[in-house]
């Protein structure tokens, strides 16, 4: 172990994205089908490149169509855990327009993922400022085809949400979602839970 303390972190997108990203900024995602879509094939694509977990987010502006930041699941490239694509894309959201607050100065933007967060996405997703979640789906079957730990959400999530003003649309290109869960849980990529939940 190095004996200085560490000052800083930093974690970047794939190169992979990083080449398609003026593209994608150049092309407008009319619907929710365009934006999840987009969502489900970078999670794709990101698994099978072994950067971390098949997972995508988009931070989108909710009336144009505009893509604003994308991330993906880096905790394997990065060596951190905290780099879920969620934290990713509201980071890099963040980082362009200059605030912590994404809901600022009348902004609707909208986050996109390609299923419901986990609970530390969920409080990250709450404290963005973000006005709307589109997701492709929620429910046990991300955890029982991937084997994550997705972590103790409250089960009254949705309802949490929208007491913040922030909107929840699920249910969006929800099968080809799974066949991702499902690609990647018969495969043997790494699933980077930290340790197992105890038995009780």
């Amino acid at each position: 172990m190095d004996a200085a303390l560490p000052s800083s972190f930093s974690a970047s997108l794939p190169p992979w994205l990083v080449d398609e990203l003026p593209q994608l900024a150049s092309t407008p995602l009319p619907d929710d089908e365009a934006r999840v879509g987009l969502a489900i094939e970078l999670a794709d694509r990101n698994w099978r490149a072994g950067n971390g977990g098949p997972f995508a987010a988009l931070v989108v502006d909710a009336s144009s169509g505009a893509l604003v930041s994308a991330g993906v699941n880096v905790v394997l490239s990065s060596g951190l855990s905290s780099t879920h694509a969620e934290v990713t894309a509201l980071s890099l959201a963040q980082t362009r327009l200059g605030r912590w607050d994404l809901g600022a100065e009348g902004a609707e933007l909208e986050l996109v993922v390609n299923w419901a967060p986990c609970v530390m996405c969920y409080g990250a997703t709450m404290w963005s400022g973000v006005r709307r979640l589109v997701i492709a789906g929620h429910g046990d079957e991300c955890v029982d085809l991937t084997g994550f730990d997705e972590g103790p959400m409250p089960d009254d999530w949705i309802g949490e949400f929208e007491d913040r003003g922030i909107s929840v649309h699920s249910g969006v290109r929800r099968a080809e979602a799974l066949r991702v869960f499902r690609e990647f849980g018969a495969s043997d990529a790494v699933v980077y839970n930290a340790r197992g939940r105890s038995e009780r």
